[in-house]
């Protein structure tokens, strides 16, 4: 339990950093429907996987990193990039849902579609990336 609700906490800052990103893209970089509501997001998403991924590696799941060091560091962020944009695919299909469907501006699409993938994102992170067993725990220590 401990570890998910520290989840949620740095998911909240990565939010926030998201969202920050996002508003910024949108409303002073681009201003058509692809740069709003495609490459805006894209953009704030990269930003938030890495800040969620430092506070994975130096906090959450600090105690199952033996090797710390850039191999590891550097193979745990591809993997997690990786699963991030598995969560990022949901996040979108969400995000255009709702903006079909609902007519919201983008920063409220995005906020309701973090819930929804968030969850997927945990699963990812704990199973495959930080995970006790995990392939990527094998092939970084090597």
């Amino acid at each position: 339990m401990r570890t998910y609700i520290e989840f949620v906490v740095s998911r909240l800052f990565g939010t926030g950093v998201d969202t920050f990103v996002l508003w910024i893209c949108s409303k002073f970089i681009f201003h058509d429907y692809w740069g709003i509501y495609v490459v805006s997001p894209v953009i704030s998403f990269e930003f938030a996987v890495f800040s969620n991924f430092v506070c994975s590696y130096y906090w959450i799941w600090k105690e199952r990193i033996t090797n710390k060091n850039i191999k590891d560091f550097t193979y745990r962020f591809l993997i997690f990039n990786f699963s991030s944009v598995l969560g990022f695919l949901v996040k979108m299909l969400f995000l255009l849902l709702f903006q079909k469907i609902f007519g919201w501006n983008v920063v409220y699409c995005n906020l309701a579609a973090l819930l929804i993938s968030g969850l997927f994102n945990y699963f990812l992170a704990e199973t495959i990336v930080f995970g006790k067993r995990s392939i990527v725990s094998k092939v970084s220590s090597r």
